[in-house]
């Protein structure tokens, strides 16, 4: 059976190294080389028409563009000697780099030794510190978070700081580990400022018709006034000041849903 076989043209069986031979292409730079002798012909004849008129004006102008030629011929050594420099210089640099990344590199099959890592060792007999809060030290907002903060640890849950404009009192609320709801009012006083019975009163009015609580109490870093701790004993909010705010901080003391509402007069100051 007789295969076939394709013509190839004479183009394709052209060396693929050498450069492919257009017609047009050398046409059009012949014709600019022929217009560019022709020009330069021209200007070399005007030239020397000039220099026979004019001999000491060409003299003079060949003296002036000799220095212009010698500095742009020098000019354009010293870029190439800048270039030269310059790449020596970055290929130093290269080769300082490399040098100090093999020099850093641990050797083969060699490890960096890793820093011991460092274990605080606390005594089994040391009882744990007790961080101290100056509660008084803080303004209104931080105070309101310290006591929210205050009830979390203890137990209680979904605890809200609610306190700002309109609040109705209500600065913490939450629901104590016995499931009851909890109102706190947080009242951050100077230790001269006592609590009056004017802010027990707005609180009394508003803790238990509007936000429904099972536990009421105020918390300052002050004390109460005697009227106030009368309004409170007869509402059922349980009070709470600085002395008895530091104890159950520290857990000395109990927290305010662990407090039974005070006795018609209990707590009275001195007189």
């Amino acid at each position: 059976m007789t295969v076939p076989t394709r013509r190839i043209r004479g183009s394709r069986l052209r060396h693929p190294g050498l450069p492919r031979f257009d017609l047009r292409a050398t046409a059009v730079f012949f014709t600019l080389l022929a217009l560019l002798l022709i020009v330069l012909g021209v200007v070399a004849r005007a030239a020397g028409a000039v220099a026979e008129r004019r001999p000491v004006w060409t003299v003079v102008l060949c003296l002036l563009c000799a220095p212009a030629l010698v500095a742009g011929v020098r000019g354009r050594y010293r870029r190439r000697s800048a270039a030269r420099a310059a790449h020596r210089a970055a290929t130093a640099l290269q080769e300082a780099t490399r040098t100090a990344l093999d020099a850093l590199e641990p050797p083969a099959g060699r490890e960096c030794p890793s820093p011991a890592p460092t274990v605080a060792v606390v005594p089994a007999d040391e009882p744990e510190p007790t961080v101290v809060v100056d509660y008084a030290a803080l303004d209104a907002d931080a105070f309101e978070q310290a006591v929210a903060a205050l009830c979390e640890r203890d137990g209680c849950g979904s605890v809200e700081v609610v306190g700002g404009a309109g609040d109705l009192g209500a600065d913490v609320v939450g629901v104590d580990p016995q499931g009851r709801r909890l109102i706190v009012q947080c009242k951050r006083y100077g230790e001269d400022n006592r609590v009056g019975s004017q802010d027990l009163q707005r609180f009394g009015g508003t803790c238990f018709t509007v936000h429904e609580a099972d536990v009421a109490a105020v918390v300052t870093t002050s004390g109460f006034t005697a009227p106030a701790v009368e309004y409170a004993a007869h509402c059922g909010i349980v009070c709470l000041d600085g002395e008895a705010l530091r104890a159950w901080s520290e857990g000395t003391g109990p927290a305010p849903w662990e407090l039974p509402a005070p006795a018609p007069g209990a707590g009275l100051p001195p007189q």
